[in-house]
């Protein structure tokens, strides 16, 4: 018996609202509203809240970005100097918005992360959803370039980033230069229908993971952007992708 479960009369009863998780013989109920806690490898969206640097990323502590936890642009490693102090202003400011990786979790619980690969860093054009880190299914990866022509990032924190899918990578940049250039009309549609799609899914409680997002996005194409939020239609394409979810693991 783990966390969030009880024994009543020899059977075992949640005592929180939430998904079950069984690990082996081990049963535990995660709650659906909950801080995010820390694990080592998590992949985690944040916002920049304190230079050198505090980050927000759901949980009860600020999060930490260490200057010796960076990559400089192109990938060359951080000199620790008070002049590489001074420039870091020029990749990163207050209110940015950067991807990231557990590097370490404190005793207290606060979270020490780490953008050493190219893959993380800086994000520019996109909208963020924040749901219940509950919600996120973990998988071997969280980045998403899905067929409908935009990409997620599907932090363990339960911040999503949704943003269109860059034409090439950018592996120069080392992930701290962002492209800025307006964003089409046909991408933004497609974002704000994955957004809606989002919010959908986590207003029924389905788990959040690529395959549920696509087939809830492939569910909601009869329907205008704006009525995806109608609960009955909510309810309609929800019902419709866990159906799918369903046949494919039958």
């Amino acid at each position: 018996r783990g966390h969030g479960t009880y024994v009543d009369e020899e059977k075992f009863i949640a005592s929180v609202a939430g998904a079950v998780e069984r690990v082996n013989k081990l049963v535990c109920v995660k709650a659906l509203k909950t801080r995010y806690n820390g694990e080592v490898g998590d992949i985690v969206v944040g916002r920049i809240t304190e230079k050198r640097w505090k980050v927000e990323t759901n949980s009860r502590l600020d999060s930490v970005l260490l200057l010796s936890s960076m990559n400089l642009p192109g990938g060359e490693l951080r000199r620790r100097s008070a002049e590489d102090e001074l420039a870091m202003r020029d990749y990163l400011q207050e209110g940015d918005l950067i991807s990231a990786e557990v590097q370490s979790v404190f005793s207290d619980g606060a979270v020490s992360l780490h953008t050493r690969s190219l893959k993380y860093g800086k994000l520019g054009q996109g909208v963020l959803v924040q749901v219940s880190p509950s919600l996120v299914k973990r998988q071997k990866t969280h980045f998403h370039d899905l067929p409908c022509g935009a990409s997620v990032i599907l932090g363990n924190n339960g911040f999503i980033w949704i943003y269109p899918t860059p034409e090439q990578k950018d592996e120069e940049a080392g992930g701290f230069i962002t492209n800025l250039e307006p964003v089409p009309l046909s991408d933004r549609e497609v974002i704000s229908r994955l957004r809606n799609c989002i919010v959908a899914l986590v207003t029924q409680k389905l788990m959040l993971f690529d395959t549920s997002i696509l087939y809830c996005y492939e569910a909601s194409l009869p329907h205008q952007i704006k009525d995806i939020l109608k609960p009955e239609v909510m309810e309609e394409i929800v019902l419709e992708t866990r159906q799918r979810l369903l046949d494919l693991e039958g």
